[in-house]
This record gives structure tokens, sequence and C-alpha cells, in this order.
């Protein structure tokens, strides 16, 4: 531990900055210091192995979150790489590597959905709502476009907001006409509706 603490406190300007927070994390579940709470320790100095190479406090992309949603491919990788003979770390550093670019690709559309939702609510900051449309409309907002299955319909309304369907169709009826949802194409036997992302 003593000589992984030294190796962390001294960046090298020789090595990448990527591969150093791969060997970081690599490094410090193979040691395994503790009973418990390796994996978040792991995850905690490779998210400051990743600051120290940005040079900045703050980052944009969770590579914990991401790690933590392929744990069954994370589990797989590790074990390979801790089992091989030789300690080769190259498939580690390539499967690391890969869940950075999957890190920032996530990172992006967390970001690109934020601003299209504050978009959206510039463009009908003075239209007259209720609690029941604003809420179906952050509902549909948060999942992003083609993220609620099927659309909007009455069905679905009533449920979310626990009222009527003929208030449902009323309130999903208005926000057509205000210009806040739009019908999707996908037809059937009943309307469905989708957020007007862009303005007409």
């Amino acid at each position: 531990m003593e000589r992984f603490l030294a190796w962390c406190n001294t960046p090298l300007e020789s090595l990448d900055g990527l591969l150093r927070a791969g060997i970081v994390h690599l490094w410090f579940v193979t040691l395994h210091p503790f009973e418990d709470g390796n994996g978040r320790l792991a995850r905690a100095l490779t998210d400051m192995a990743l600051a120290q190479d940005e040079r900045r406090a703050e980052r944009l992309f969770s590579l914990s979150a991401q790690i933590l949603k392929v744990r069954d491919g994370y589990y797989d990788v590790l074990e390979k790489t801790q089992r091989s003979p030789s300690m080769d770390i190259t498939v580690w550093l390539q499967w690391f590597l890969e869940q950075v670019a999957a890190a920032c690709e996530a990172a992006e559309k967390t970001v690109a959905l934020t601003l299209a939702k504050a978009r959206f609510w510039l463009r009908f900051r003075d239209v007259d709502l209720n609690d029941r449309q604003r809420k179906v409309l952050n509902r549909l907002l948060d999942v992003g476009p083609g993220g609620f299955d099927g659309g909007m319909s009455t069905r679905k309304m009533a449920s979310l907001t626990g009222t009527s369907k003929p208030t449902a169709t009323r309130d999903l009826a208005d926000l057509v006409q205000k210009g806040c949802l739009v019908p999707n194409d996908k037809g059937g036997r009943s309307a469905a509706y989708e957020i007007a992302w862009e303005a007409p």
C-alpha cells in the first residue's frame, strides 16, 4: 500500500492520464486492502486520478456510474486480468478505455437532454398549465425523445395523474392546442402524443 500511495501521489508525465487511472483502479482492487468497500474506494480513486489528469476538480462524466452499469463485464475482465500468469493488463486497459468512452457518451446525452428540456420550458414559460399537465410534460421530458413507449395516451395520462379519462382527454387536447404536444405517427386505435421538442 505504501508503494501504491507513493505512486498515486506522483503523477507520471510520461504515462497517459487515462491509462494511469485504469492502472490505479486495477492495482487498488488487486491489493484489496479492506474487508469491505474496496470497489467503492477503487472507483473514487479512479475518479481522483481522472481529475488529476484533467487538472480540474469537476468532471462532466461519471466513470463510477458506467462501471456499475456493466458490473458483470467488469468482474469478468478483472478476474481474467488478475488470473493472467504474467498479469498482462492490456485487456483490462482496453476495457477500461471503452468504459471511459461510454461514460463520456452518456454524459453528452444527459447534457443534450438537459439543454433540450431548458429550451422547451423557455418556449412555454408564459403558457398557463395546470399541475397535471406540468407533471405529464416533465415525465415526458425526463425520458427524452422516444423514451416513453408509444407516447402519452389518455389512458396513460389518467393513470399518471390519478384523474378521469375525460379530464385526461381535455388536458391532452389543451396541450396539443397550446403546442406543447404533437400527435405521434405510430397510429393505432387510440391517439398518443409526444413532446414538441422543436418550435414549429
